[in-house]
């Protein structure tokens, strides 16, 4: 008999021997919750077309691919949709690509879902379960067309560096996820996170790219805008599997 294949527990679901929540270095924070009147309108109206509801993930037959309407389409991710301005215009663009984009803080979830609603998107869905655990045990080997990550937490103090999303084993995983030819965006305000990414994307052996002019498909969001109203140069990167 086949012995039955049991997913790893989910991040914030991990728990020590004796019972005890086990702390865990994320890339993330879980902010406050509670939507405006605009936002709860959003959610009622299109929650459940587009999000992938938490627990459905720990089912033992789970597929990502089955979460939307045309299962065979190529699988495009972002990380940090924020509001949606990127990701409902991304996901537009290619109605031929299903496109998850994977956010934690839930009024902007909010947010975009009614942005897709409103658009009549049919090719995205939204989950809000941890971006690292979602690409290492949701998306298949060469499983991914493209990977967006615009404007990820800077986590800039020193002492939380550790919490950035692109690291060497993320570059790896990503590496893996990605169909040869497959492309990884990036975009960034933050200088010192910048030339990480670069140092670590450079030295991922089965990535090769760098700094590239501004994506003219992404649209300037307010994280964007924010960040040149404050003086940081926004730097654009773009690495291919090859």
């Amino acid at each position: 008999m086949s012995e039955r294949r049991v997913r790893p527990a989910r991040p914030h679901l991990k728990l020590t021997e004796d019972g005890r929540r086990m702390r865990e270095v994320l890339t993330y924070s879980r902010r406050g919750s509670r939507f405006t009147p605009r936002q709860q309108q959003g959610w009622d109206a299109y929650a459940d077309r587009y999000v992938i509801p938490d627990d459905a993930v720990d089912r033992e037959d789970f597929d990502l691919a089955a979460c939307f309407d045309d299962p065979d389409r190529p699988l495009a991710v972002e990380i940090g949709c924020g509001v949606g301005e990127a990701t409902v215009a991304l996901a537009a663009a290619r109605p031929g690509t299903n496109i998850l984009g994977i956010e934690v803080w839930r009024p902007g979830v909010a947010d975009c879902v009614g942005r897709f609603g409103e658009a009549g998107l049919t090719n995205v869905r939204m989950s809000s379960i941890d971006a690292v655990w979602t690409m290492e045990h949701l998306v298949p080997p060469s499983g991914l067309t493209e990977l967006w990550t615009f404007f990820p937490d800077p986590w800039h103090k020193t002492r939380h560096h550790k919490r950035r999303l692109v690291t060497a084993e993320f570059a790896r995983l990503v590496a893996a996820r990605l169909v040869p030819g497959g492309t990884w965006r990036l975009a960034t305000d933050w200088g010192d996170y910048a030339e990480r990414m670069i140092e670590v994307l450079d030295a991922e052996p089965a990535l090769e790219g760098g700094v590239v002019e501004r994506w003219a498909e992404r649209p300037v969001t307010r994280f964007e805008r924010k960040g040149v109203a404050a003086g940081r140069a926004i730097t654009d990167l773009a690495y291919r599997r090859s």
